[in-house]
């Protein structure tokens, strides 16, 4: 299945958001333009081959073209900020959340727009029996951080108890609403992300070893995640 023949989107008959699944290439998923009007609204994304997908602002230098043509790894950029993140099928869950200019979840202030996204985060990941919970102080510069978007700690990402990135976020803003851009990764290879970048060796077995229990995982399946994560929606209007 293509993003072109996708699921309907349904409505969520609890909190009243939009659900959107797709299946496709991650330059596909990055390229859609928020819709108009912009309404509370989930898009379930899962790529249909490798991708590395560099931040708004990161150099395309950063990206080892050769190793990622031999590896059949597609280079993508995306629309918001941040460091590269490594999307393989299967072993990551990507969920974006629309939410329209004046919502009642709606936040002027960028450094807390995305609070309700990690609150909403812990609990569903919570519900699955993951000890978790939201970072709501200021972005935590870490090393590789400027590099690879799991190495460092922003507003509203999650973590587990023991320090581990759980869910990473970023977010691209209009006059007309916001696109919250989440992933969890069910496996983590470091060496794998690492070999994807432009970095001597010694660097890549620094990134590697540096950022191997950096990240948390989560056992649970994408299918049940999703679910949890739809069951933990507020409402998509007022209350």
């Amino acid at each position: 299945m293509t993003d072109a023949d996708a699921s309907r989107p349904d409505v969520d008959e609890r909190s009243g958001w939009v659900v959107e699944r797709h299946r496709g290439p991650a330059s596909t998923f990055h390229a859609r333009p928020l819709p108009d009007p912009v309404v509370p609204a989930v898009w379930v994304l899962a790529v249909d081959r490798p991708a590395l997908v560099l931040g708004s602002a990161e150099p395309a230098a950063h990206a080892d073209a050769d190793a990622l043509a031999a590896a059949g790894i597609e280079l993508v950029r995306r629309r918001s900020g941040g460091g590269a993140v490594l999307l393989v099928p299967g072993a990551v869950t990507w969920i974006d959340l629309l939410l329209p200019a004046g919502h009642p979840l709606w936040v002027d202030d960028v450094g807390r727009a995305t609070h309700w996204v990690g609150r909403m985060w812990t609990a569903a990941l919570a519900s699955l029996g993951v000890d978790a919970h939201a970072h709501t102080g200021p972005m935590a510069q870490r090393p590789w951080s400027d590099r690879v978007c799991f190495a460092g700690l922003g507003p509203g990402e999650v973590v587990d108890g023991a320090g581990r990135k759980l869910v990473g976020l970023s977010q691209r803003r209009t006059r007309a609403g916001a696109r919250f851009q989440t992933s969890l990764h069910h496996h983590w290879d470091a060496a794998s992300v690492a070999a994807a970048l432009d970095l001597t060796e010694a660097e890549r077995d620094a990134l590697a070893a540096d950022l191997a229990d950096a990240v948390g995982v989560v056992p649970a399946p994408t299918t049940d995640v999703v679910a949890a994560l739809i069951a933990h929606l507020p409402p998509s209007g007022p209350t």
